[in-house]
């Protein structure tokens, strides 16, 4: 997300299912397919994240942890936390001012730092070549790492040219697995695409239930470039966890709407990375995997689309 301090605007989920979600952080959730992450805490399977294979063959998983407002001891704690029920897709960004607090949390965790895919993000002010060198590297020793598996250009402004290609030359040497873009539109993607060597993997947008964006999904699709939503809640805005048809919904499966909301952008095939600083959400949000939306349930979702961005401020 764009923010550097975005609240959510909403005491989250004042129905939550508690006692269902704490329940489910024990439970082993099984899944068909080779291609998942296995995550553990305290050496006990919590949960196995299905993934995706990325258009340079880069394996990542289909949900992820969002950090954006989580900064100091709370980002810390918050990174450690969702490590530890199970999360492994970590999403940063420069312009968060939180990455030092992300790789304590990473570190604090204990996991092997091959077991985990990192994201961050280059922000404008750093954009062009040079600048964009530097900031990578800013970003890697506020981290404490010594690679990323994907780095983002944060926003379609600035030396987009310049940037795309320092990060063309940090994935050949290895520093970066991934590179990719947000917040960028079809014809945004097309311009760079004349003069990129490497294509995009990723374009993390805003996207969820009233923001659907369904031509630039479809034009992802057809670009083989995976969409990842970066506030897949819309941070709470247009009273999404009191919506009445989401709720609905949720009762059909005894879920909760924030499970519903994950497990549509999932059914759609994309990447999520909602955020939470409380543990209970963090466990719930991954609960969304022993059940599946019946299609005309997709339907009903995807005429909630209002076509517009929650987040005018960011236009």
């Amino acid at each position: 997300m764009d923010t550097k301090n975005q609240s959510n605007g909403i005491d989250r989920r004042r129905f939550l299912q508690i006692g269902s979600a704490v329940a489910a952080s024990a439970i082993y959730l099984p899944l068909s397919g080779k291609n998942v992450y296995n995550a553990f805490s305290s050496n006990k399977p919590i949960n196995s994240i299905p993934t995706v294979r990325l258009n340079n063959g880069l394996i990542m998983p289909r949900l992820g942890f969002g950090t954006n407002t989580l900064t100091g001891e709370i980002g810390e704690r918050s990174v450690y936390e969702a490590i530890s029920v199970g999360y492994r897709l970590i999403d940063t960004a420069m312009v968060y001012q939180n990455e030092e607090a992300v790789g304590a949390g990473i570190k604090k965790s204990g996991i092997k730092r091959e077991e985990l895919f990192v994201t961050s993000k280059l922000w404008v002010d750093d954009s062009g070549y040079e600048k964009s060198k530097k900031a990578f590297q800013t970003s890697l020793d506020k981290l404490g790492m010594g690679y990323l598996d994907l780095y983002l250009y944060h926003r379609p402004r600035g030396d987009v040219k310049g940037s795309w290609k320092a990060m063309e030359e940090l994935y050949a040497a290895g520093k970066i697995k991934a590179i990719g873009v947000s917040n960028f539109s079809p014809d945004q993607l097309t311009e760079l695409l004349t003069y990129a060597k490497v294509k995009p993997v990723i374009n993390q947008i805003e996207t969820h239930v009233f923001f659907q964006e369904n031509i630039l999904y479809e034009d992802l699709k057809k670009r083989d470039i995976q969409m990842e939503a970066w506030s897949p809640f819309a941070a709470g805005r247009n009273g999404i966890f009191t919506n009445e048809t989401l709720a609905a919904i949720g009762k059909k499966y005894n879920k909760s709407i924030a499970q519903v909301v994950l497990r549509w952008h999932f059914q759609r095939g994309l990447v999520a990375i909602p955020r939470s600083k409380q543990k209970a959400h963090m466990i719930e949000n991954l609960n969304i995997f022993d059940f599946e939306l019946l299609k005309s349930d997709m339907q009903v979702i995807a005429k909630l689309d209002l076509n517009i961005t929650q987040f005018p401020e960011w236009e």
